[in-house]
């Protein structure tokens, strides 16, 4: 399959998505480190907080080895939505059928006819208009058509890479067993090596370092920070300067600080302040940035806190009034913000923590995204 050819982009702050070599920057052990681990049969963890920048790592490395070998085959699916081991299946079949159709026609005919329980469903893109194909599993025959899957891959003549994110969501499948059903034909793929990425550290831990799991020590292990300030301003001034303007790096610096380096959010502001097309010298332009970011959200996030009930949102607001709390529960913090009792705002925290709203730390529970964190701080 030949290497993706990617449409220079009018900002170079790119915040969702992969768009190409040339809007990445820094990571560049980490890519070797993975590259090493994947052309060697090593299946790797890798281990970050969301919007930390896993997934642009990854389509960048499956990148640079499609440059190295055109017959690489390299699929990334994220299960964060799946809900059983059913649909985990039917995602990962797609997926394999989707890049297959966008190989050959032959080869996908080829792939169907393995997979003679497999209904497939053919349409267009909505956006590109490009062919897209999904297949239908029964979902009584979900374990046996795993293995089936596992069987084409063995016999393919490419080596296969699969990303797989979000992984620690099959804990949460009904089904008993799945874990080790996977383990079982990982373990004996010949010439398939995975990625299994996450971002709820506690629960990858657990899966990958508890020897009742297993998967336990089955991987090589890698975690992400962020990146390193100096070398982010030094990107980003030099994407100011192409354009005749400039970015002052003690405003960088406060910016970078002040959402903790993580990616995403590091990547909508300067993406905002790049459009405006203005010197960026003060911090006041950056408050502005911010303000408006927050606002064009807002509507998305009153939708978001109507699906909570008030105890969850008023500790939500109190997280994000804190800003970073170590001890929610404490007698001071909940008389503080006027929370009800510590086993009530416990329970509150458990579902937040859980619909990823909020996010425990090294240093404490913060709001995970933290433009939100930013619109609840302004309520009364």
């Amino acid at each position: 399959m030949a290497t993706k050819n990617f449409q220079k982009q009018q900002n170079p702050f790119i915040y969702l998505g992969y768009a190409g070599p040339d809007y990445f920057f820094d990571r560049t052990e980490e890519s070797e480190e993975l590259i090493e681990n994947l052309k060697n049969g090593r299946n790797t963890t890798l281990i970050s907080p969301r919007r930390i920048g896993k997934t642009g790592l990854i389509n960048h490395v499956f990148y640079l080895l499609h440059q190295q070998d055109k017959n690489a085959v390299c699929i990334y699916i994220d299960i964060f939505s799946t809900k059983n081991q059913h649909d985990f299946v039917q995602l990962l079949g797609t997926a394999i059928a989707q890049y297959t159709l966008s190989y050959e026609q032959k080869a996908l005919n080829r792939l169907l006819e393995f997979f003679g329980s497999w209904r497939p469903v053919f349409s267009a893109d909505p956006i590109t208009g490009m062919p897209t194909v999904s297949v239908s599993i029964e979902p009584t025959q979900s374990a046996l058509t795993l293995k089936t899957i596992f069987d084409y891959m063995n016999q393919s003549k490419h080596h296969i890479y699969i990303a797989i994110d979000e992984f620690q969501q099959i804990m949460n499948y009904p089904e008993t067993g799945t874990e080790a059903l996977l383990r079982s034909y990982v373990q004996f793929a010949t010439n398939v090596t995975f990625i299994f990425s996450g971002s709820k550290q506690h629960l990858m831990a657990q899966m990958f370092s508890s020897p009742d799991r297993p998967f336990y020590q089955s991987t090589a292990s890698m975690g992400l920070e962020p990146i390193n300030e100096e070398i982010y301003y030094d990107y980003a001034s030099r994407l100011f300067e192409k354009k005749k303007s400039y970015l002052d790096r003690d405003v960088f610096r406060h910016l970078y600080q002040r959402f903790d380096g993580v990616t995403y959010n590091i990547q909508v502001l300067l993406n905002h302040l790049y459009a405006s097309g203005r010197r960026v010298e003060t911090d006041q332009q950056v408050a502005e940035a911010i303000l408006h970011i927050v606002g064009r959200s807002a509507m998305q996030y009153e939708g978001l806190v109507t699906f909570l009930t008030d105890n969850q949102f008023q500790l939500l607001k109190a997280i994000a009034k804190e800003g970073v709390t170590k001890s929610p529960q404490s007698g001071e913090f909940l008389r503080k913000y006027g929370l009800p009792s510590a086993s009530s705002v416990k329970t509150a925290l458990d579902v937040l923590v859980d619909k990823d709203l909020v996010y425990n730390t090294s240093m404490g529970y913060i709001v995970y995204d933290r433009f939100m964190g930013i619109w609840l701080k302004r309520l009364v």
